[in-house]
């Protein structure tokens, strides 16, 4: 068990209800500062409703959360959203169609008061870089690019506020195998680059594979392991995860 002071998240016995159903059943987890947590886990078994828990998009019934030492509450500091941010698997869920990708930054950057307004271009054109799009993407809409290309400026919107933690929600799933893997690329130069800790949320074995340091499973709302990388892909301990694995007749490769 890592100390408390080294965890960049705690979850404590989140669970959270609807109705008679229970969607996440006491999860608790740490993830260590700087890593890379995969979760994976069948439709329905509670990723993305923790995922989205984690990013105070849904207040849990019980339970509770830390980034670093401080508690996250229901109302949420502007400090505390800014330093959480996530990547949806259709880009368009934070993209605002009507909107210029300069559009875009400049908000996400004035709102947090990340830059003075005289430096919003230089920085914007500075966050298209980190993503490999060119500058003169600014002036355009969301509707113009590529899925894969969508997806690196919610990425660019995602940093632009100086996160700790990034959270991805099936961020490749709807990309083709060669996009994937350049946006995986990304994520583990960015991770670097920025020092992040991230929750990467995938169905794909490959996927966890390529860029995680320890693996989560969940099923039916709760999380049956909790290993490394390598235990989880040599020797895994539920057998729900064992289950998993032998549903993938070869590991596909990628490599960061």
């Amino acid at each position: 068990m890592i100390e408390a002071a080294e965890a960049a998240l705690q979850v404590k016995d989140i669970t959270v209800r609807y109705g008679d159903y229970t969607a996440l059943d006491q999860i608790t987890l740490e993830l260590p500062r700087h890593t890379t947590l995969g979760l994976v886990g069948e439709s329905g078994s509670g990723k993305s409703t923790l995922a989205r828990v984690i990013a105070g998009l849904i207040a849990p019934d019980e339970g509770q959360l830390l980034l670093g030492s401080r508690e996250l509450r229901r109302k949420r500091s502007r400090e505390q959203h800014k330093q959480i941010q996530m990547i949806f698997q259709n880009p368009d869920a934070s993209l605002n169609p009507r909107h210029t990708v300069r559009q875009i930054l400049a908000e996400a950057l004035l709102f947090h008061r990340i830059v003075e307004r005289s430096k919003v271009e230089h920085r914007s054109r500075e966050l298209l870089e980190q993503v490999q799009l060119p500058a003169r993407a600014l002036d355009r809409y969301p509707s113009e690019f590529s899925g894969g290309q969508r997806q690196r400026i919610a990425i660019a919107r995602a940093i632009s506020v100086q996160p700790s933690l990034l959270i991805a929600d099936e961020p490749t799933s709807a990309l083709d195998v060669s996009v994937q893997r350049s946006v995986l690329e990304l994520f583990h130069a960015l991770r670097t680059e920025l020092n992040l800790t991230m929750l990467f949320i995938s169905h794909d074995l490959g996927v966890i594979h390529a860029v995680s340091d320890t693996v989560a499973v969940m099923r039916q709302g709760k999380l049956v392991e909790l290993n490394s990388r390598d235990e989880f892909f040599l020797r895994p301990a539920h057998e729900y995860s064992r289950e998993l694995l032998s549903a993938v007749p070869k590991m596909p490769e990628y490599h960061s």
